[in-house]
């Protein structure tokens, strides 16, 4: 060459640093990547054992909270229908006074009617109706019972006993006043008067 230096024409020889080791060529410290100790292989499963707990306690968790979402949800929707089903239960109490009122003024009619009061009953006994198919439409019924009726303290309210051996003891005899309900709730229970067994006389021996 010009600058009088001598090439190095010698065979390459491999580069130490770019060796591929193998486990068998490295140090005990630096085999960890390549086989655990028992030591190690108790801590992983401690672990993962710990994890394992740690994903159901929180999955139940994650259930509880979904179940109580759920049951919050149905509670609403339930207050909702109430309040909207409910609402004239105030109203339609106070209401009940008038059909009384009405009914009362038609039973108090006599049998023989003068032809001019003809017109002022029909307009009485339509205003009843009227009423009453009212009351049906908002889920309002009537609750009165027939004689012979088991009396029922959910619905009907005992005003007197008679004593009778027509009807059963405890059953309804007379219906007083009706009741109402509105769907499933009571608005006013029936006053009723209540059959009462006949006293049995003991003849005293003389």
């Amino acid at each position: 060459m010009s600058n009088g230096e001598e090439r190095d024409t010698s065979p390459e020889t491999p580069d130490e640093d770019h060796i591929d080791a193998t486990p068998e060529d490295l140090p005990e410290s630096e085999t960890i990547g390549f086989e655990g100790t028992d030591a190690d292989t108790a801590d992983l499963s401690e672990e993962l054992e710990r994890l394992t707990k740690e994903v159901e306690v929180l999955k139940d968790a994650l259930l509880r909270a979904r179940a109580e979402t759920e049951n919050v949800r149905r509670r609403a929707e339930k207050d909702k229908s109430d309040a909207s089903a409910y609402a004239v239960t105030g109203f339609a109490r106070d209401m009940l006074t008038v059909t009384d009122n009405l009914r009362r003024a038609l039973d108090a009619l006599p049998d023989e009617r003068a032809d001019d009061m003809t017109g002022f009953i029909e307009g009485v006994e339509l205003t009843e109706r009227e009423l009453l198919n009212t009351f049906e439409r908002h889920s309002i019924q009537k609750v009165k019972p027939e004689p012979g009726d088991k009396f029922d303290p959910n619905r009907h309210q005992a005003m007197f006993e008679i004593e009778t051996a027509d009807f059963a003891p405890g059953s309804v005899v007379q219906v007083v006043n009706a009741g109402y309900v509105i769907k499933d709730r009571l608005l006013r229970p029936a006053m009723v008067g209540v059959a009462k067994g006949v006293a049995t006389k003991v003849d005293e021996a003389v």
